[in-house]
């Protein structure tokens, strides 16, 4: 999905403004969200993340700082969340699936060759493991909230299941981090032709329309996401779990190079 210039510019405006209240350097922002994942609709909101550096001396206080800037959805559908570069190194390290996705987002708004390195060191070190229980859980959690146990349903809660699931049978496949977007992910995932129909037409009508709202259940999307949910369960995979520890240290170095402590 791609971003209209007047949203573009209300979304740079945005940025830097929060450059200047915070005293902050936008390192790197992106959008998140379905219009990333590939599901967004017409009126979707712009999920815009971001990640910041403060000066040296910020770093240097005896009394740690918030590491998260948040500002709330405007009118013009615009939410901003931002994390420190000193949190998004820590998620790094414990192969946080979210900071990853803004990493390889689709929609940019802010780039740098900051975005390659830490995509590039994630991709090296990131935890099997970690990345398949974060998924799992997910979709679980949204199979058990917004699903199971309905006759009808909002049907655009099934994307929240889906993708995860997808992203899932990715990792228990190559053992690395999923790509963002569905159909990245669908370009090669192994779904029973009905399931594969019911989600191909309710992309289609999500992208088009403003709202799915909600209807009775769809049986063959039920019974794959039923059974990929026993099938992956991360207890069954052998997948691997920590990263190394050279990772830590590449980290440290990369810190020191953003803040300007590398004298």
């Amino acid at each position: 999905m791609t971003v209209a210039a007047e949203a573009r510019s209300h979304i740079a405006a945005r940025l830097a403004a929060v450059a200047a209240e915070e005293g902050v350097r936008i390192l790197y922002a992106a959008e998140s969200g379905s219009r990333a994942w590939g599901f967004g609709s017409p009126d979707s909101d712009y999920d815009v993340r971001f990640l910041y550096a403060h000066d040296l001396a910020w770093y240097l206080r005896l009394e740690p700082g918030r590491d998260v800037i948040e500002r709330p959805l405007d009118g013009k559908l615009v939410d901003l969340a931002g994390w420190d570069i000193r949190k998004a190194l820590r998620l790094l390290l414990r192969s946080n699936p979210t900071l990853y996705e803004w990493l390889v987002s689709p929609i940019v708004y802010a780039d740098s060759p900051l975005r390659e390195r830490l995509a590039a060191l994630f991709e090296a070190h990131a935890s099997p493991a970690a990345l398949a229980h974060h998924y799992w859980s997910i979709a679980r959690g949204q199979w058990r909230r917004e699903i199971e146990g309905r006759s009808v349903v909002r049907l655009k809660k099934y994307f929240y299941v889906v993708r995860p699931l997808l992203s899932l049978a990715w990792i228990a496949e190559r053992a690395g981090p999923p790509p963002m977007a569905i159909d990245a992910l669908l370009a090669d995932a192994a779904m029973p032709a009905p399931a594969r129909a019911a989600l191909d037409g309710l992309l289609r009508d999500k992208r088009e329309r403003p709202e799915l709202g909600a209807q009775p259940r769809l049986p063959a999307l039920d019974a794959w996401a039923q059974g990929e949910l026993q099938r992956l369960d991360p207890g069954r995979l052998a997948l691997s779990g920590a990263p190394p520890r050279p990772m830590r240290e590449e980290a440290d170095r990369l810190f020191r190079e953003i803040v300007g402590a590398t004298h």
